[in-house]
């Protein structure tokens, strides 16, 4: 029988061979003889093996097929190392929210050009990216956002789309062709709103019903602040019974809008013990002996380019430069350079890096993750 790679799956090249499966976010690594297998199952004419048990496991997976498909993949072409994997694509600056927490400044409103998006994906796909994440401000504000949309079905990529929720309705969600999207609910009703404004809690938490109703994965983001500190363990219980995918927990870092909101602050000691919260895999993961950002880089909607949007003030180049020309000058983070000295370093690695350098030093610590690691030593 002949067999053939799913619509759903695509050849990356990365430090390993591997195949990754776009729905489902799953990257499996493979030896040589696999990859050659599944690189015949990717053409026209399919491919065929004798080896039953990978067969059986390919084919539960979702990751082959046993009927042939029309589609044009991209060619496999080795990474540069590190691979990059994630890439956070800002579209937009323009919002229909005033965020009290935002880290993006005020100032004239920037766009990418439906063009511009194009390129970008075109080249991160020969990048043998993996994730795209569509960010903003709020992305579907965007003026060529149906132009985008309709272009995404052109690559092997698995798009997230970062959003308040607040535009979220049927109509867009017939249409929408991403694969996720991600929510931001930072709090019950009265601490969410406090940050967001009225009414924004009940349109996002209907925009996630939604978008679970449809079949999109779900995740959502929370930012720890000084008036959501009693919601943690009620929005654990409502998040997983909903079926939210992932649940990422962190700490605002303290720039833009949130250093003028000192009422929302919190210390290291009290936030840091909120880290604990959240599941799931997260967007975009590291490796051992290297900080956070390791496989992610940014493209702000300004057409600049930063190993990611906390350091726009920072960036390497520009969307005129090439994704590859950038990459090559984002400098791994090592754990071993950092001040960090505790256990949990390959766990924590490092925490957030900005973080670290807005509380004094760049090679240091980042006081919020450390508080919580104190206390997971303290629980022993």
């Amino acid at each position: 029988m002949r067999y053939y790679l799913s619509p759903h799956a695509c050849l990356k090249w990365l430090e390993t061979c591997s195949v990754y499966h776009m729905k489902t976010d799953e990257l499996y690594e493979l030896d040589e003889r696999s990859f050659d297998f599944l690189r015949d199952c990717s053409s026209d004419e399919g491919g065929f093996s004798d080896e039953k048990d990978f067969i059986d496991y390919c084919l539960e997976e979702g990751v082959l097929v046993t009927l042939p498909g029309a589609l044009q993949r991209p060619l496999v072409r080795k990474s540069p190392e590190p691979s990059l994997r994630y890439l956070e694509l800002q579209i937009t600056d323009r919002c229909n929210l005033r965020c009290r927490h935002c880290y993006i400044g005020e100032g004239s409103f920037h766009e990418l050009s439906a063009k511009q998006v194009r390129k970008v994906l075109r080249e991160f796909e020969e990048m043998q990216g993996l994730r795209v994440l569509i960010t903003g401000g709020e992305p579907l504000l965007h003026r060529e956002f149906q132009t985008i949309n309709e272009m995404l079905p052109d690559f092997f990529l698995r798009k997230v789309l970062f959003s308040n929720g607040l535009l979220i309705d049927k109509t867009l969600l017939k249409g929408l062709h991403v694969n996720e999207l991600q929510i931001s609910i930072d709090g019950r009703e009265e601490a969410h709103d406090s940050l967001r404004g009225r009414g924004s809690f009940k349109k996002a938490m209907e925009a996630i019903r939604l978008c679970l109703d449809r079949g999109f994965d779900v995740s959502v983001s929370t930012m720890v602040h000084a008036k959501n500190l009693n919601d943690f363990d009620e929005m654990e219980r409502l998040f997983r019974k909903m079926g939210v995918r992932d649940w990422t927990v962190d700490v605002p870092c303290i720039s833009g809008r949130l250093a003028d909101h000192k009422d929302l602050q919190v210390p290291p000691e009290t936030g840091g013990r909120y880290l604990k919260y959240g599941f799931g895999a997260g967007l975009h993961g590291g490796n051992e002996g290297f900080g956070c950002g390791l496989h992610l880089m940014s493209v702000m909607a300004d057409g600049k380019i930063a190993k990611c949007t906390f350091y726009a003030d920072k960036f390497v180049g520009a969307l005129d430069d090439g994704l590859r020309a950038c990459w090559k000058k984002i400098e791994p983070i090592k754990l071993k350079d950092l001040a960090c000295d505790c256990s949990y370093l390959e766990v924590c690695r490092g925490g957030c890096r900005y973080r670290a350098e807005l509380l004094g030093d760049p090679s240091g610590k980042d006081l919020y993750r450390c508080s919580l690691y104190d206390i997971i030593k303290s629980n022993k």
